[in-house]
């Protein structure tokens, strides 16, 4: 084991380094800084540096925590923002936490972000450094791309003169504080000492159970759990359809099913978003020669097809209202993909957008988190024929429907989320659709 560098921690005399300031590495740069860390963080916008260096948050919508805690390690000289890689030179620590995307055609994944940021690392990285892996990687990605691209940049020997761990972020936008602190961890090293050695790490910064593994497990466990989810639901979403189809009530029939012993149907909805959902299921598969894993795919593309549900709806709404699609003013509510987050990869709102427009729709978006979209609620209403609920934001569960109703040219509502009271819409004279409810 690297007894001085398991020392400097336990003094707290390290010093750490994030690469890529976005939603996992932020508040894991700030957490780290009041814990006591000297901690400079990495990121290639220009923009988001900035801000963060005046103490002020780049991430909006609701984050507990996160804009006070930014600032205070600002101002007390404990955390700082730059583009420039040669800060990693005297790191001790060095945390990436990058996007990695899957390719929106093949579904294989995009580490052009990954490997840049390691390539950048190996030509800055201090020997005997420890270097964690936040973001979410396919199997096998630690020992095939991680440990050769930082060796051949650095000339270094991993597991000699530098240390892998990954250990997966489990974040949700809105909680992230809250999911550092409290979260369980899965450790995983490429020796057990470097994982033991990240664990007194993160013990001063995590609160919950740190399990400790080989990078490989830990590869596995994160794609293996957004997979489930993503698979979950599917299942949900399809049951909506049969509903529909049939004359049902989704809602009801899953909280009775849920009544039953070891039986948790998760809710249906609008379409399935974020960063991490759409993309880890092919990241679980993506090394995976000889398995055709039909079922995560399946759930992919049920998950996929929810939002063309929904203007399935739309059209089926305004036809109920007289009204053809073609022509139609749409008012999409909601454009990240998580209530009261800014947070937009992935939306299923762009899908609906896209196909509302190949309908011949004319579309109006608002979201009062996502700047481009965040102006007057009730003025984006004026004129249309149909509202969609895509999101539900706080903002929408507090609607003065009488006062949406007289602006509206037409009153038709399609909801995504099963927010609205179906009773109360029909009582006030709006033509009411909702995702798993017949019509």
């Amino acid at each position: 084991m690297n007894r001085e560098l398991l020392g400097r921690i336990q003094s707290r005399s390290a010093n750490l380094a994030v690469i890529g300031l976005g939603y996992v590495g932020l508040p894991v740069a700030a957490l780290f800084a009041r814990a006591g860390f000297d901690v400079v963080g990495i990121d290639v916008v220009e923009k988001k540096i900035s801000k963060i260096n005046s103490g002020i948050s780049p991430i909006e919508g609701q984050e507990p925590g996160l804009a006070d805690l930014l600032k205070q390690v600002v101002s007390s000289g404990k955390f700082r923002a730059t583009k420039d890689y040669t800060a990693c030179q005297n790191a001790d620590c060095v945390f990436i936490a990058v996007e990695t995307p899957v390719d929106e055609v093949t579904k294989k994944p995009d580490y052009v972000a990954l490997r840049g940021a390691l390539a950048s690392l190996g030509q800055n990285l201090k020997r005997g450094a420890l270097v964690i892996v936040e973001s979410t990687i396919a199997p096998r990605t630690m020992q095939d791309v991680v440990l050769p691209t930082i060796e051949s940049t650095s000339g270094l020997k991993a597991n000699a003169d530098f240390f892998l761990v990954h250990c997966p972020e489990r974040l949700t936008p809105g909680k992230l504080i809250l999911n550092i602190e409290t979260m369980a961890r899965v450790v995983g090293g490429m020796t057990r000492d470097a994982a033991e050695i990240a664990a007194t790490l993160y013990r001063y910064v995590v609160k919950g159970e740190l399990d400790l593994t080989d990078c490989l497990t830990a590869e596995l466990v994160k794609t293996t759990e957004n997979a489930y989810r993503d698979v979950q639901i599917a299942f949900a979403n399809e049951v909506a359809l049969v509903c529909e189809a049939v004359g049902g009530n989704v809602w009801q029939v899953r909280e009775l099913v849920n009544k039953s012993p070891g039986r948790h149907m998760l809710l249906p909805g609008a379409g399935v978003g974020g960063h991490c959902i759409p993309k880890d299921p092919w990241l679980l598969i993506a090394n995976a020669e000889g398995v055709d894993a039909p079922l995560i795919r399946a759930a992919r593309r049920v998950n996929d097809s929810m939002p063309l549900h929904i203007a399935d709806l739309v059209v089926n709404a305004l036809r109920e209202a007289g009204k053809e699609i073609r022509g139609a003013r749409i008012a999409v509510l909601g454009y990240a993909y998580l209530e009261n987050s800014d947070d937009t990869r992935n939306s299923p709102s762009a899908a609906l957008i896209a196909r509302l427009n190949e309908l011949g729709a004319e579309v109006r978006v608002h979201d009062p988190y996502v700047s481009e979209y965040s102006g007057d609620l009730m003025e984006t209403l004026r004129g249309m024929d149909c509202a969609v609920l895509m999101v539900a934001h706080d903002e929408y569960r507090q609607l003065d429907f009488g006062a949406m109703k007289k602006r509206m040219r037409a009153s038709v509502i399609v909801d995504g989320r099963n927010e609205f009271d179906a009773a109360k819409m029909h009582s006030m004279g709006f033509v009411f659709l909702q995702i798993g409810q017949a019509e």
